[in-house]
């Protein structure tokens, strides 16, 4: 191949990956495990900030039966300087595990034992709606929907959602579940996505992992949060 067409495909690449290249700055989500008996669960999002390039990591703990943090369950860790170059920021949340090593040691949290995947997203620039799934282990059949509200716009807009889940038994009995508060409002947020929903092994604790898009400095930023259910 010729020099000049090797440029000109890295170029015609390049332009391509472009458009793909997120406006804010998108946080990735890690499942850190559950306590042996599924009562507590795990998780981070860690990323760069788009406007000052500093890595950052948010940690949580979740007390599944209640579906919320248990006391001193969230951290949060923002590194002084700029991310090093070729980078992901990742390096942020080690840093804030090893600050925290004995909150997981009090919770049992057992990074071995992660969860198994049930749904996966694709995002195909349509509106989400009902979420079907299976969990081939027990013969049970889900459907969940999320319904969002969202109030003002620019600055003042805030929002909430809440989840409504349906759970057939593999004998055809039937259970309806309700996760989410929308009496919680959350400055910013523009719009809520179910992306994961995963489940402990053998314990029955399962959790949503959500996408929110938030309003940022230079576009949408991607956060996630997780609602929690013990069967």
């Amino acid at each position: 191949m010729s020099k000049r067409k090797f440029i000109g495909i890295l170029v015609w690449f390049l332009s391509i990956l472009g458009g793909f290249v997120w406006a804010g700055d998108m946080a990735v989500f890690v499942d850190l495990g559950f306590s042996a008996d599924g009562e507590h669960y795990m998780f981070a999002q860690y990323g760069v900030e788009s406007e000052t390039l500093k890595p950052w990591a948010q940690l949580f703990i979740v007390d599944v039966p209640k579906n919320q943090f248990v006391k001193g369950g969230s951290l949060s860790f923002s590194h002084k300087g700029p991310v090093v170059a070729g980078q992901d920021g990742s390096g942020a949340l080690y840093s804030l595990i090893a600050q925290h090593g004995a909150l997981a040691e009090k919770y049992r949290i057992d990074f071995l034992r992660q969860s198994q995947p049930l749904f996966i997203a694709v995002d195909d620039g349509k509106p989400q709606g009902t979420v079907e799934f299976r969990d081939f282990e027990s013969g049970a059949s889900y459907s969940a929907d999320l319904t969002s509200y969202v109030e003002g716009k620019g600055k003042d807009l805030k929002s909430s959602f809440y989840i409504t889940l349906e759970r057939k038994g593999s004998d055809g009995s039937k259970k309806k579940y309700t996760l989410g508060n929308p009496k919680v409002k959350r400055e910013l947020v523009e719009s809520y996505r179910i992306v994961k929903v995963q489940i402990a092994p053998k314990d029955g604790s399962m959790i949503f992992v959500i996408e929110m898009r938030k309003i940022g400095t230079k576009g949408s930023d991607i956060r996630y949060m997780v609602e929690a259910l013990r069967l």
